[in-house]
C-alpha cells in the first residue's frame, strides 16, 4: 500500500491554526442579536431541545456565519471556535436552547447513548473531584467515565461527523482543550515511519462500551483501521485508545501486536507535538470535524468552596455535507454515504427520535 501525503487546509499544525481566522472567531453584535431573536422565536412557539429543529430557530443574520462554519469544518481546517456568546444573559434552559438551535442549523443532533442523551453535560459526576485515568488494576474505565471526572482525556474522536461543545461555566483551574489535525499526524508519521503508517491503515480491534451503547450488541467488538480513505480519496480517522484497550480485555481477542503498540504510541507522540491548545472560557463554542481532528484535555479542578464548576454542553451532529466513508466503516457508523444520517449511539441509526 503506497500512502501519499495529504496536505491541504486540514493539515495544519498548532502554531498555524490561529491564522485560519476561526480559532477563535468572535461573535459580532449582529450575530448575538440574531441568536436572541431566534431564541425568542423558539420560546414563542414553545420549542426547546430535543424537539427544536432548524426551522424553529430561524437563522436570520446568522446565515453567513453558519455557511462559513459548515465550509470550514468540512473543507477547511476542520476545527472552529466561536467566542463571545454572553452566557450570563441566559438562564440554563435558554442557554441550552441557543446552543441546540445553532447546532441544529449545522446538522442533525444524535443520541449519545442508549438512554437517549442528546444534549450532554460534560462535568465532574464523581462528586469528589476524582480523576479517573485508568492504568490501575481492574477493567479499563470507559471514555464516558473518564470524561465525567476531573481527569485528563487522551486523544480521541466522538462518534459523529461534528462534535459541538459550549463552555457554560469553568472551574477554578485546568481543563485546557487540546485539538490536533489527524491529517497532519498522518503526513508526519509518513515522513518519520512509513512502516508504522501502514499499520495504522490496517484493522485494529476496538470495542463499544456498555455504558454508552448498552449490552447485547453482537458487533460490540469489531475491527476497523485507525486511518482510512473514502471512495473519493477523502481521509477519515475514528479512534480512541481506550476502546482499543477495552477490546483486548475481551475473551477470544488476541493480544495487541508490538507493531500496533508502536504505531499508537507514535500517533500520541506526534499529536502532542502538533497540537493546538486553549483554555475554555464561558461562552466559547467549539466545533470539531471528527474525521480530521482529535481532541483531548488536561485535568482540571472545580472550586468546592465557591461552587465554581466546569460544565460543557455537548451535541453530536450528523452533517448534510459530510464526506463518504469506506464501506467497511458501516459497522461503526451505520451508514457511509456522503451526507447520510449516521453515527451516534446505535438507536440513532434509525433516525433521530
Amino acid at each position: 500500500m503506497q500512502l501519499s501525503e495529504i496536505g491541504g487546509p486540514a493539515a495544519w499544525r498548532g502554531d498555524q491554526l490561529a491564522a485560519r481566522g476561526f480559532w477563535p472567531r468572535h461573535l459580532g453584535a449582529a450575530e448575538i442579536s440574531a441568536l436572541d431573536a431566534a431564541l425568542a422565536a423558539a420560546k414563542a412557539a414553545n420549542l426547546s431541545p430535543p424537539h427544536l429543529r432548524a426551522a424553529g430557530f430561524p437563522a436570520g443574520a446568522l446565515a453567513p456565519l453558519l455557511a462559513e462554519v459548515a465550509e470550514e469544518l468540512e473543507h477547511g481546517a476542520g476545527v472552529v471556535r466561536l467566542s463571545g456568546l454572553p452566557v450570563e444573559r441566559y438562564n440554563p434552559a435558554e442557554l441550552k436552547t441557543v446552543f441546540w438551535g445553532f447546532c441544529a442549523q449545522l446538522g442533525t443532533p444524535l443520541h449519545q447513548n442508549t438512554r437517549g442523551e442528546v444534549l450532554g453535560e460534560v462535568k465532574d459526576e464523581t462528586g469528589q473531584g476524582v480523576a479517573i485515568t485508568g492504568g490501575g488494576p481492574g477493567p479499563v474505565p470507559s471514555a464516558r467515565m473518564r470524561s465525567r471526572s476531573t481527569g485528563p482525556l487522551r486523544w480521541h474522536t466522538d462518534k459523529c461527523d461534528v462534535l459541538a461543545l459550549l463552555c457554560a461555566s469553568n472551574g477554578i483551574s485546568g481543563g485546557i482543550s487540546k485539538v490536533v489535525s489527524t491529517v497532519a499526524i498522518q503526513d508526519e508519521i509518513r515522513r518519520r515511519r512509513p512502516d508504522l503508517l501502514q499499520v495504522l491503515y490496517h484493522d485494529v480491534w476496538r470495542m463499544r462500551p456498555k455504558d454508552e451503547e448498552g449490552g447485547g450488541n453482537p458487533d460490540s467488538v469489531f475491527r476497523m483501521p485507525v486511518f482510512a480513505r473514502g471512495p473519493d480519496g477523502s481521509f477519515t480517522s475514528q479512534y480512541s485508545r481506550t476502546y482499543v484497550e477495552m477490546a483486548h480485555e475481551q475473551p477470544g481477542i488476541p493480544p495487541i501486536r508490538p507493531e500496533q503498540i508502536a504505531a499508537l504510541d507514535l500517533l500520541a507522540e506526534v499529536a502532542e507535538e502538533l497540537r493546538a491548545e486553549a483554555p475554555f472560557t464561558p461562552g466559547d463554542m467549539q466545533f470539531l470535524n471528527q474525521h480530521v481532528s482529535y481532541h483531548g484535555r488536561t485535568a482540571y479542578a472545580d472550586d468546592a468552596a465557591t461552587g465554581a464548576q466546569r460544565v460543557l454542553l455537548r451535541v453530536w451532529l450528523s452533517t448534510p455535507n459530510s464526506r463518504p466513508l469506506p464501506a467497511g466503516h458501516v459497522v461503526q457508523w451505520g451508514a457511509v454515504e456522503a451526507g447520510a444520517l449516521r453515527g451516534g449511539a446505535i438507536r440513532a441509526r434509525s433516525g433521530f427520535a
